[in-house]
């Protein structure tokens, strides 16, 4: 439970940050909370020679609403996220994951530039981010630079991010509607077996617009674009429902692991979105 030795750096801006990254490569890592990174580092499952803190970087903790435009830095905790009064209203599907997440010491710690940025497929904020269309905000050499969230990831820990950029804040609408996320995990604090983030918008008593993600189902989140558009023009019926499982389990690819094999995986997540789905319907 000791890491290798490394160098640490606290830079106080930006531009040292990335000056680091082009110095020292693939051996140099930054650090948002460090949930996810220490433990590796600890267990020795990442050797990190060059560790950079963001923790002095100013800019990073805001939280910016205005005009239903959301900024979220990168430095943003999860408690953050549960605590503020105006995001809770704005994007209350962002407060409903947060409060899933691990345990209240971790959520003090934990961010949701951390938590988006690294390529976990276990992590939650990713297919939340998915579902709601947010745009992930980089710097680098280069300049700034915004890539969807829904084509973010590419393979389990591997995302569009280059090694010398840095994650520095999430931006997105505010979604309108109802809004679920059900995760189903093996005990408090657990990565989930399945989680489903699901936006519905209602119009005459009918689906307008449906959003749907799933969690730690495959190596990436999964925006499940056909799922949605199963449940549009519907009441959410079983039929409708059924179609939006069946078209969310051609999406997913799980694997077996100490929480199940395979089908059990897929059992869960249908049951998970059909709570969801049916969650954000009542609320919509």
């Amino acid at each position: 439970m000791i890491p290798a030795a490394f160098d640490y750096y606290r830079p106080k801006n930006m531009d040292e940050v990335i000056a680091l990254l082009q110095e020292h490569g693939d051996d140099a890592r930054v650090m948002a909370g460090g949930h996810s990174l220490i433990p590796m580092m600890k267990l020795r499952m990442a050797e990190v020679p060059h560790l950079i803190d963001l923790q002095s970087i100013e800019g990073l903790k805001t939280i910016e609403i205005e005009n239903g435009q959301i900024t979220l830095g990168a430095m943003v905790t999860q408690h953050d996220l549960i605590d503020h009064d105006g995001l809770a209203a704005a994007v209350p599907i962002l407060r409903e994951a947060a409060l899933q997440i691990a345990d209240p010491q971790v959520r003090y710690m934990g961010t949701i530039g951390g938590n988006v940025a690294n390529g976990d497929p276990g992590n939650d904020m990713p297919g939340v981010m998915q579902c709601l269309d947010a745009q992930i905000n980089l710097a680098g050499p280069d300049g700034p630079r915004t890539v969807a969230a829904r084509d973010y990831y590419e393979a389990a820990y591997m995302t569009d991010r280059a090694d010398d950029e840095v994650l520095v804040s999430v931006s997105l609408t505010a979604p309108t509607g109802g809004y679920a996320y059900e995760k189903q995990k093996r005990k408090i604090g657990d990565y989930a077996t399945a989680a489903a983030a699901v936006q519905i918008t209602k119009s005459d008593g009918k689906v307008a617009t449906a959003s749907i993600a799933m969690t730690n189902l495959s190596d990436v989140p999964v925006w499940s674009e056909e799922a949605s558009a199963a449940l549009i023009g519907t009441s959410c019926e079983s039929a409708a429902l059924d179609a939006a499982v069946a078209a969310m389990l051609g999406d997913i690819d799980p694997s077996e692991d100490n929480r199940g094999p395979v089908a059990f995986k897929r059992h869960v997540a249908g049951v998970i979105l059909k709570r969801a789905v049916t969650r954000a319907w009542d609320r919509a």
